[in-house]
C-alpha cells in the first residue's frame, strides 16, 4: 500500500505521515526537490519511486510531500494507491506557522502575510485545490494535540482494504447511488441494484413509467404539485427504483439468493 499525503501550508500531512510510520509501520519515500541527499528510500524522480513500490506492493509507504497534479495522475489509477488530503482551519493553520517560525528563529508572519501565501500555493499553478478534489480520503485536522490527532487517525482505519477496493456491498450500493443520478422524481433520487451471485441482474430508478414524459418536465401532477411528504400518493405516477429494477430483470432472472441493494 502506497499513501500519498497532500494539503494546505501546515495542514498536519507530517504529523499523519508520522503517526503512519510510528505507530502502523509504514515507511517513509520521498522525491527529491533538487540534489540527491545520501538517504535511504530518497528518489531522483518520482517514476524511480513508483517502480521502487510496484515490486514491493504488499510492504506499506507513505510520500508525504506530493504537491502537484503530474505526481497525483502519475499514481491515481494504481490499485495500491491511496491519496488523503489533509485540511485544517486557516486560523489553527496560522498558529502552527508562527510556532514553525519561532523554532526556526524566523519572523512571525502577520495573517495577511499568511493568507496570501496559503492562497498563492492553494489556488496556485501547484493547485492545492485540485490535489485535494482528488482525494479518496479527507481528514479534517483541527486538533491541537498530536495524541488527540493519532487517536483520531486509528478510528478511520486508514489501511482497510476496503480504502483501495470497495468489499462487494460497498460496490453495489455505488452502482445503486449511480443509478440514482438517472432518476427523474421531483421528489428524490433512489436508485437499486438486483444482485445474484456477485453479478448484477438489473438496475433501477425511480421516476415516471416508460413511454410516460418524465417527472422533472411535468410528467406526474402529483410530484410537480409540491405537496407535502405522503399526500395524495395514490395520484402519484412514479415508480420507485426497486420496481424499475424487478421489472427490468423479470421473474425467469430473479432466483433463490438475489440481492436487491437500495439507496433510499
Amino acid at each position: 500500500m502506497l499513501i500519498g499525503i497532500c494539503g494546505g501550508i501546515c495542514s498536519g500531512k507530517k504529523a499523519v505521515a508520522s503517526y503512519l510510520i510510528e505507530h502502523q509501520g509504514f515507511t517513509n519515500l520521498t522525491v527529491t526537490r533538487g540534489p540527491l541527499p545520501p538517504l535511504e528510500n530518497c528518489f531522483k524522480t518520482l517514476a524511480e519511486l513508483l517502480a521502487f513500490v510496484m515490486t514491493r506492493w504488499r510492504s506499506n509507504f507513505v510520500i508525504w510531500d506530493i504537491d502537484n497534479m503530474t505526481e497525483v495522475n502519475m499514481l491515481i489509477d494504481h490499485p495500491f494507491f491511496l491519496l488523503v488530503g489533509v485540511e485544517a482551519p486557516v486560523s489553527e493553520r496560522f498558529k502552527r506557522y508562527n510556532f514553525r517560525q519561532k523554532q526556526y528563529r524566523k519572523e512571525p508572519a502577520s495573517l495577511e502575510a499568511f493568507v496570501e501565501l496559503d492562497e498563492s500555493m492553494f489556488y496556485g499553478p501547484s493547485g492545492t485545490v485540485n490535489l485535494i478534489e482528488r482525494a479518496a480520503l479527507r481528514v479534517m485536522n483541527s486538533i491541537d494535540s498530536l495524541e488527540a490527532l493519532r487517536i483520531a487517525l486509528s478510528g478511520i482505519k486508514l489501511m482497510s482494504e476496503s480504502r483501495l477496493r470497495p468489499d462487494w456491498d460497498q460496490y453495489f450500493m455505488q452502482l445503486a447511488s449511480l443509478a440514482a443520478k438517472r432518476s427523474n422524481c421531483m421528489k428524490r433520487r433512489v436508485g437499486c441494484v438486483l444482485v445474484r451471485e456477485h453479478r448484477v441482474i438489473s438496475t433501477g430508478y425511480n421516476g415516471t413509467p416508460r413511454g410516460f414524459t418524465n417527472c422533472n418536465e411535468g410528467g406526474c401532477p402529483r410530484c410537480n404539485a409540491g405537496l407535502e411528504s405522503g399526500a395524495d400518493l395514490a395520484t402519484c405516477l412514479c415508480i420507485h427504483a426497486e420496481e424499475n429494477a424487478l421489472l427490468e430483470a423479470g421473474r425467469e432472472r430473479i432466483g433463490e439468493g438475489t440481492v436487491l441493494y437500495c439507496d433510499t
